[in-house]
């Protein structure tokens, strides 16, 4: 599909990151092996924690929230990338577009508060441990939940919503793998994007308070953790609070470098690594960074993996 012939049509072309039809299989085959992957970790997760008796405290129940929001945001871009990539046309309708963005947002911004409420968590089970299960009751998870995907619901909707006031004209072409925002607001045709900007103003002063607040969990927690006499406990605690901090430093520096930067007309291969970097990789990376340290997680994965119903299933379908 030509670029002149987008001009009179209501959807986008993804331009990704190649014209060449040959790469851009290849890297639609990578994609796919990408999905593959980080699916696979983030369901293993999600079934361990749901399954195994072991690993039902607060901490793994938000790290399954974390996957199912992972896998989520893993199918939101991959699979339409991958697809079109293959049939050759990189076209995605407007109401395509307009659902990338609503349940990307919503994911991208539940992840950010998942992970504020999961640094709030080892908080209280480091700094005061005596006070964990009635400040950390099931009762209050399940509350810390739903506000996480309701405010997530929230920030989609607010961000789509001003979405549908653009006008977008000329060659509507958006040189990224999804429907990015910063690449829309270039194809307004007027300033009719200010909604837009209003509403990522916002969402960057809320994503600047939960920073803050992972700042101040952690800064508690080392404090504390410095002050410890043995070394298996603080072994113990940065086995659990490394792979979480890791996380929040790759998810936000990513997301910053990408968002905050001015977008430009040709986009460098620079600019696309970091949308691979803030978009694919954190979901994928997580089940893996997660099960490094926690000796606790990798015990279960090794339990369900050789497990003697797993094995006949994979013996039954021929893995």
């Amino acid at each position: 599909m030509t670029a002149r012939n987008m001009t009179t049509m209501s959807g986008f072309l993804l331009m990704g990151f190649s014209d060449n039809h040959e790469l851009q299989i290849l890297q639609a085959l990578l994609f796919l092996l990408t999905y593959l992957l980080g699916s696979a970790g983030n369901f293993i997760i999600i079934t361990i924690t749901t399954l195994d008796p072991q690993l039902q405290s607060p901490m793994y129940y938000f790290l399954k929230q974390l996957s199912i929001l992972d896998l989520s945001s893993l199918s939101v871009t991959v699979p339409q990338y991958v697809d079109s990539s293959l049939a050759r046309s990189g076209y995605i309708t407007y109401c395509q577009c307009m659902l990338q963005i609503f349940f990307f947002t919503a994911f991208a911004w539940s992840e950010m508060a998942t992970l504020t409420v999961m640094s709030y968590d080892r908080y209280v089970a480091i700094c005061l441990p005596l006070h964990y299960e009635v400040i950390m009751s099931p009762r209050k998870c399940t509350w810390a939940v739903a506000a996480v995907w309701l405010s997530g619901g929230i920030s989609g909707t607010l961000y789509t919503a001003s979405t549908l006031y653009i006008r977008f004209c000329g060659d509507k072409i958006i040189h990224q793998f999804f429907c990015d925002i910063p690449q829309l607001l270039k194809l307004s045709c007027s300033n009719d994007y200010f909604g837009v900007l209003g509403v990522s103003t916002f969402m960057s002063v809320m994503a600047f308070a939960c920073f803050m607040g992972i700042a101040f969990s952690y800064g508690q927690i080392f404090s504390t953790v410095l002050r410890m006499p043995s070394a298996e406990g603080r072994s113990k605690v940065f086995s659990t609070c490394l792979p979480h901090l890791f996380v929040v430093s790759f998810f936000l520096s990513t997301g910053s470098c990408a968002y905050l930067k001015p977008t430009s007309d040709s986009p460098t291969a620079l600019d696309l690594m970091f949308s691979i970097f803030y978009t694919v990789l954190p979901p994928t990376l997580n089940p893996v960074i997660y099960s490094l340290r926690n000796e606790s997680l990798k015990r279960a994965i090794k339990k369900l993996l050789l497990s003697e119903e797993f094995v006949r299933k994979k013996c039954l379908f021929g893995f």
